[in-house]
């Protein structure tokens, strides 16, 4: 039977990895990760796991750890956070490369501008051009299911491709919630053992991750991007297996929230829709007809997914907790990613960009009222009149001004 349990993030995936019987997992310490690695090391020492614990001398050591563990056939888990993510960068693309589909636990912390490290996903998103699939929990229980619904689509063997469970940093891989921890026959249903069709034996030996002429790549990039696209029906096919499975049914690829007859939403990932379902109950109550997308996964990008729903809203407003400085319309990956995804739709929402909850920051109530007022003024005039913007920053108070002036003059012009 299900168990309610009370934990975190972490133990939570601690727990997914555990019911999942993983044969190999490597770690190298840096926070927020570090507590899944202190929680696997505590089962495998107390007989709780039958797992081998390799603990590499740096982030890229780990991650090649794992990549080798793979290839021999085992189900490998390791992780990260931050600029432990970003030093393990070479990897990435020869593990996605080399079809092994390892999975990674990434705790989000920013890149040290310098010296914070408070949550936001920019360290995550460094790693969306290389082959991994990944989105982000919103609280402790999808962490769980999202780790065993990744190696559900990662080990499928038309796909083949490492994974990355996201989840931010402290807010969710800290903070102690309820969640229920499914049995183990449940688990064995919905998750048969790894067993890929090639591997390391040295008694059927083959070639593995070879040099190769520059004209053998391009076929072997284009293959990765044909298995990308499978992905989508795949995520389809293993959202609906786990809700018949385990009675916890998702959204495939987004989940909305009061969208009925909203004429604004916002539109974001990760554990910041917990305080915006909150907002928006405040935003109803005074008049705000506004609800709310969250995207269950980055990659591979849900474009065909908000294809079909934006178009039913007027404005979308983006919210960005990552930064791309430089990025076409000044905003983060989010909002250029949104706006590709309905740039050829004739009938299609004003998309406005947002960043906040960077660097650990919350985002509050009141920044979500800001922003609804915002969206509402956008709404009223027709247009965008200030876009990308930083929430609390000094062009957030003066985009603000300019958007009251403009509504205060709409009206006059009514009378």
């Amino acid at each position: 039977m299900p168990i309610k349990k009370r934990g975190t993030g972490l133990t939570a995936v601690a727990d997914a990895w555990q019911l999942a019987d993983i044969d190999v997992t490597a770690s190298y310490p840096i926070r927020p990760y570090t507590a899944v690695m202190a929680e696997v090391a505590k089962r495998i020492a107390n007989g709780q796991m039958k797992c081998e614990m390799v603990h590499g001398e740096g982030e890229h050591a780990q991650f090649s750890i794992a990549h080798g563990a793979s290839m021999a056939g085992a189900r490998a888990t390791t992780g990260s956070s931050g600029v432990g993510v970003t030093y393990a960068f070479e990897t990435y693309s020869p593990i996605a490369g080399g079809r092994c589909p390892i999975q990674a636990l990434v705790g989000d912390r920013t890149l040290d501008p310098p010296g914070d490290f408070g949550s936001e996903h920019t360290d995550c998103l460094t790693l969306r051009d290389n082959g991994w699939i990944y989105g982000w929990a919103q609280d402790a229980q999808e962490s769980l299911d999202n780790s065993l619904i990744y190696f559900c689509i990662g080990e499928d063997p038309d796909i083949m491709l490492p994974q990355i469970v996201a989840m931010d940093g402290y807010f969710v891989t800290h903070i102690s919630q309820e969640y229920e921890m499914p049995d183990q026959a449940q688990v064995d249903q919905f998750l048969p053992p790894f067993k890929p069709q090639f591997r390391l034996d040295v008694n059927n030996p083959v070639i593995m991750g070879p040099q190769i002429e520059p004209e053998m790549g391009p076929p072997l990039e284009w293959d990765r991007n044909v298995v990308m696209d499978k992905v989508k029906e795949k995520i389809m096919q293993v959202t609906e297996e786990f809700g018949r499975v385990f009675g916890r049914k998702y959204a495939p690829f987004v989940e909305e929230y009061m969208t009925d007859d909203a004429d604004m939403v916002f539109l974001l990932q990760g554990a910041h829709a917990v305080t915006c379902r909150s907002a928006i109950k405040y935003l109803r109550e005074a008049g705000y007809k506004v609800g709310l997308c969250r995207l269950r996964w980055f990659r591979p990008f849900p474009d065909t997914a908000l294809k079909q729903i934006l178009p039913k809203f007027k404005v979308v407003g983006v919210i960005d907790t990552n930064t791309s400085y430089g990025a076409a319309g000044g905003g983060g990956v989010l909002l250029v990613e949104t706006r590709a995804s309905v740039s050829e739709l004739a009938q299609k929402p004003l998309i406005q960009g947002f960043t906040s909850g960077l660097g650990g920051e919350t985002i509050t109530h009141e920044e979500f009222f800001k922003m609804a007022e915002m969206m509402q003024m956008t709404l009223n005039a027709g247009k965008i009149i200030q876009d990308a913007t930083w929430v609390n920053f000094n062009d957030y108070n003066k985009g603000a001004a300019e958007m009251k002036a403009a509504h205060e003059q709409a009206a006059q012009s009514k009378k």
